[in-house]
């Protein structure tokens, strides 16, 4: 069994992959698999970071704050936003064998998003207003996602990313779903889950939950309470639910790539649990979605989704 595989290995508590100036790295060779990564920069007021994206491509995720990103003698200037509870941000894409300058006039953090890449796609910048923003599941399976970089949505070379955001006391990631084998109906992606919770109305510490489970032929065994800040590794097996306590709003990115040559996002639900879907058609998406000031009711803008990724 790899060192990914090992439960000690799979939940990485905030602060736990810090290296030089990430608070959070987390590279193919560190996770013991072999596509996906994820690091996440803090920058003080004035800061600045070069970033040589060697075999990776890598999407630049504001998590808090605004950048600059220079590459290639191009320039993308991202609003970002005040935090991720605050919707969809803008964000910036760098290909393979690239140097990029980071800069942050305010300060902030930034994710950088990365997956092994075989083609080298031009540096470009992604707006805001471009995001796709879903509402799936219904009642306690509502949640809020945010397709920013998901295949068919956002043109990459392997990397697949998507925020989802679960409000207090709702399960996401549900029905458990996997995606470890090529098939018709699977793709073979690796994923990771870096989590952020809502504090409380006085900053009271709030906490998750996360599973992840295997097949007798691929054991795998987590379950784990989630901090603000911290990672769950999923190499393989069923994984869900993500469950956000009472009080505090949960959200989590999800990075995601595989060894297949099609970037495709095709999973299963776990057989067990499937019948829960059917049970959404006669309950109202949650009220309180999407998550953010001046926005529609949830209830105004879409039906709960059974269409491919919908578990997310």
């Amino acid at each position: 069994m790899s060192p990914a595989a090992q439960p000690s290995a799979l939940h990485l508590p905030a602060g736990s992959a810090a290296s030089g100036p990430y608070e959070l790295e987390v590279t193919p060779e560190s996770a013991g698999w072999g596509h996906s990564g994820l690091r996440v920069l803090a920058l003080a007021a004035g800061g600045s970071h070069e970033l040589a994206t060697g075999e990776d491509e890598v999407v630049v995720v504001p998590l808090s704050g605004a950048l600059d990103v220079e590459c290639e003698g191009e320039r993308a200037e991202l609003a970002g936003r005040a935090g991720v509870f605050d919707g969809p941000t803008d964000f910036a894409y760098l290909p393979p064998g690239a140097t990029a300058v980071l800069t942050s006039a305010g300060g902030g953090r930034f994710a950088l998003c990365a997956a092994r890449a075989r083609r080298r796609l031009p540096f470009r910048y992604g707006p805001a207003a471009d995001v796709p923003v879903e509402l799936r599941g219904a009642g306690r399976s509502s949640r809020e996602v945010r397709n920013f970089a998901t295949a068919g949505v956002f043109e990459a070379d392997a990397v697949i990313a998507c925020e989802v955001v679960t409000p207090a006391g709702n399960w996401s990631s549900y029905p458990p779903h996997k995606h470890d084998e090529t098939s018709e109906v699977e793709s073979e992606l690796e994923e990771i889950y870096y989590f952020e919770v809502a504090p409380g109305p006085q900053g009271q510490r709030g906490f998750g939950y996360h599973r992840v489970y295997g097949t007798p032929e691929r054991p795998i065994e987590v379950l784990e309470e989630v901090r603000d800040r911290d990672v769950v590794l999923v190499p393989h097996g069923w994984h869900g639910p993500s469950v956000a306590s009472p009080g505090h709003h949960l959200y989590y990115l999800n990075v995601m790539a595989g060894p297949g040559q099609e970037r495709a996002w095709r999973i299963v639900d776990d057989p067990e649990h499937a019948w829960v879907r059917g049970t959404w058609a006669d309950q109202e998406v949650d009220p309180r979605l999407p998550l953010r000031p001046g926005a529609p009711p949830a209830h105004s803008r879409t039906s709960p989704s059974t269409s491919e990724g919908a578990q997310r």
